[in-house]
């Protein structure tokens, strides 16, 4: 059974960083992607960022600079290295892996951001 696992949120000021982690199992997928996405209270859900086993990466244009995403392709683990954050970021930040063969998508549970002062 696939399964991901997040970690890194929590509450900071703005300006601040934060480092969000997310290790996938139950899979020995070499060829996938990988991503983050968030959903703010009161509105759907967005990507933020993804990247593929071979590392070409795709970013929400608010966040791109700010934002860096990085895996351990090896282990199906992925990082968001989130700088100068702002209130406009708060929101849960779910981690998603896509599987090309069979085509399946699979989430985790999500982890908060709050970014307050």
């Amino acid at each position: 059974q696939v399964q991901l696992v997040e970690s890194g949120g929590g509450l900071v000021q703005p300006g601040g960083s934060l480092r969000l982690s997310c290790a996938a199992s139950g899979t020995d997928s070499k060829l996938n992607t990988m991503g983050w996405y968030r959903q703010a209270l009161g509105k759907q859900r967005e990507l933020v960022a993804t990247i593929t086993t071979y590392g070409f990466t795709n970013y929400k244009p608010s966040v791109n600079g700010r934002f860096t995403i990085s895996r351990d392709g090896a282990n199906n683990v992925i990082y968001l290295q989130m700088n100068n954050l702002k209130p406009d970021d708060t929101a849960v930040y779910y981690c998603l892996l896509e599987l090309y063969t069979p085509r399946a998508d699979y989430w985790g549970q999500g982890t908060q951001v709050t970014v307050s002062s």
